[in-house]
């Protein structure tokens, strides 16, 4: 009888020091993974939101929400599409929130982040515009031409249809268009709906 519970006692330590090898591995491939996807991740909150700090709040959460489903992305090549989705989608839950509504008023400037694909007051002027667009057509506008995704994994992020997808960029490019025409600073730096023309 002894020897049977020192056999099963041995059986659960060896299940345990397996079940931490396991964990372990686990957690050492989602920190590489996270360590080579944050500094994107937040350049897409970063656009997304508007400021750096709630920028970094997506981030941190969305990796929270990541790191609690990674034992259930069977397929680790889909990660990347799961992972804007979780982002996309706290963005749009956390501007649900009634408290997030409130303005805060701070000391200091948030920095602004610059883009070097143009001349920066180009840039500026444009991206004052993107933030201006309704939550939806800006996180379009954001995915397919800041981080070049198809319309078609735009879809799959904000699990819409991609006919969504181009009525949302198309009333965005509109909207983007009539603002545009007659600003001194700009001449499309980005191509901005280009394509659809």
């Amino acid at each position: 009888m002894v020897r049977g519970m020192e056999l099963a006692i041995g059986t659960r330590a060896g299940e345990g020091t397996a079940m931490a090898e396991q964990r372990r591995e686990r957690d050492e491939e989602f920190a590489a993974y996270m360590a080579a996807r944050q500094p994107s991740l937040l350049r897409t909150a970063y656009l997304l939101a508007g400021d750096r700090h709630t920028a970094e709040d997506l981030v941190q959460t969305t990796f929270a929400k990541l790191y609690l489903s990674w034992d259930k992305v069977q397929r680790r090549e889909v990660v990347d599409g799961y992972v804007r989705r979780i982002l996309v989608n706290e963005h749009t839950s956390m501007w649900r929130r009634p408290w997030k509504r409130r303005e805060v008023s701070t000391e200091a400037l948030p920095e602004q982040q610059r883009h070097d694909r143009t001349d920066e007051g180009e840039a500026s002027a444009v991206w004052e515009f993107v933030q201006t667009l309704p939550r939806k057509q800006r996180a379009v506008i954001v995915l397919r031409y800041y981080e070049d995704l198809s319309e078609a994994e735009i879809a799959d992020v904000l699990g819409v249809s991609v006919g969504t997808v181009k009525s949302q960029a198309s009333r965005a490019l509109a909207a983007m268009r009539a603002r545009v025409g007659d600003h001194p600073r700009i001449s499309n730096p980005y191509g901005f709906g280009e394509e659809e023309r």
